[in-house]
């Protein structure tokens, strides 16, 4: 399958996660950052977003569920319109309270990629409606590669407030650039939200909801079927949980760490992260190939080994540019199985149960992960810039040993134990 070769409905879709995650891009790398500019300190920085994540969990698995009984289409418009609301508010005011809700509400600053926020279970649910399961691997993964190239262009946008500080006040370094040179990044935001309700509202949903059965025998197969896929659902929500206190360690802050690392602002950074973006993006495309080849289990398995490692290695690292290389490198291997690993969850269970397993998905990572950045954040304002990392490998290495013995069974491109029933 190639991608003029995509459903219209498909194409949509990849295309609203491309634009989503521009502004994406730009505040995962200057959130912090702007945060940092307007007084706030490293604990208050990740306290905040750690509610956000907190709060993003909770309200994806009531979304998840309530689009598996109803239409789609409507909750992604819902959630643009969230973010337009938040975007604008946030170019309008930098006071801390009203900061503090819009990240809360808007998930802004969380790096999700492209995904719809605490919406991205129904996104997910949808993007599969007309793809073969066969095909599954590879357009989550292409999905996933359009959201990091689009958060690549996004970082590139990161360093227009150090750009705009120095030409209108002199400054130099990540303390000089003034806080409303940050400001101007929310207008990205906003114009992607305007694009994207255009784009989604245009898109067609096939889905019509669940259908109750009837007669004895239905209701018997429905419930055998539902406890094999239960207990695949449940061993994902454990194995997440590890997953999630990894990714809260080591991901939300990472620019900050680079900051009072290396002593270096968003015009040092955010090339770097848009590198990464892009080469992530493409090891998700090359990741979904494999996947086609070796099976999905095995792929993932294989690049997060390597990323493991890379992780261990970074908070080692003594030079700004060494620390970067390392840095692009363990986020190709990690996070260019995100689509492979989305292919793989939707594959457990059937069409009409496909919100709820997205949902379980990203609310097992989401409460994990909300803890993490308030913990990192009190450690690098004492000066503890190593011991994050290693907390979050201890966990992904858990993750990576139990995620290789649970689904050893589902090595394939898709679920053939659920294909009949899909």
């Amino acid at each position: 399958m190639k991608l003029k070769d995509l459903h219209p409905t498909t194409k949509r879709l990849v295309l609203a996660r491309a634009i989503r995650s521009v502004g994406q891009g730009a505040l995962v790398v200057d959130l912090a950052l702007y945060l940092h500019a307007l007084g706030w300190n490293g604990f208050h920085i990740g306290l905040v977003l750690s509610a956000a994540g907190l709060f993003g969990a909770v309200l994806s698995l009531g979304v998840g569920i309530a689009s598996d009984r109803m239409h789609r289409r409507p909750f992604i418009l819902v959630y643009e319109s969230i973010v337009f609301v938040c975007s604008i508010t946030a170019l309008l005011s930098s006071q801390s309270i009203v900061l503090s809700i819009v990240i809360i509400a808007a998930g802004f600053g969380r790096g999700a990629n492209g995904a719809a926020g605490p919406f991205s279970p129904v996104e997910q649910a949808w993007l599969a409606e007309e793809v073969p399961a066969i095909r599954r691997s590879w357009v989550y993964s292409l999905n996933t590669a359009f959201g990091f190239f689009g958060m690549g262009v996004g970082a590139l946008f990161a360093m227009l407030p150090e750009f705009l500080s120095n030409w209108l006040e002199g400054g130099n370094s990540v303390l000089a650039v003034q806080p409303y040179a940050y400001r101007p990044l929310f207008i990205i935001v906003a114009g992607a939200t305007i694009v994207n309700l255009f784009i989604i509202f245009k898109a067609k949903e096939q889905y019509r909801g669940q259908k109750k059965n009837s007669g004895t025998g239905e209701i018997q197969a429905e419930r055998q079927i539902r406890h094999q896929e239960n207990k695949m659902l449940t061993g994902l929500v454990i194995l997440n949980s590890f997953n999630g206190i990894a990714i809260g360690f080591t991901g939300p802050l990472i620019s900050y760490w680079f900051a009072i690392r290396f002593g270096v602002g968003p015009a040092s950074i955010a090339p770097i992260m848009a590198a990464t973006f892009f080469i992530t993006g493409l090891s998700s495309i090359l990741t979904g190939r494999i996947s086609d080849k070796i099976g999905i289990v095995r792929s993932v398995v294989w690049a997060r080994f390597f990323g493991l490692l890379l992780l261990i290695a970074l908070p080692l690292i003594p030079f700004f540019w060494l620390a970067s290389l390392v840095y692009f490198l363990r986020s190709a291997f990690n996070r260019g199985t995100v689509g492979a690993r989305q292919a793989l969850t939707v594959g457990l269970v059937r069409d009409k149960r496909r919100g709820l397993a997205t949902s379980l998905n990203a609310m097992s990572m989401q409460i994990p992960q909300s803890v993490g950045p308030s913990i990192a954040g009190l450690l690098f304002s004492t000066g503890q810039l190593e011991l994050p990392f290693y907390v979050g490998a201890l966990f992904q290495g858990i993750y990576l040993v139990m995620y290789s013995r649970f689904f050893r069974n589902q090595n394939k491109p898709y679920n053939s134990a659920t294909e009949h029933i899909s």
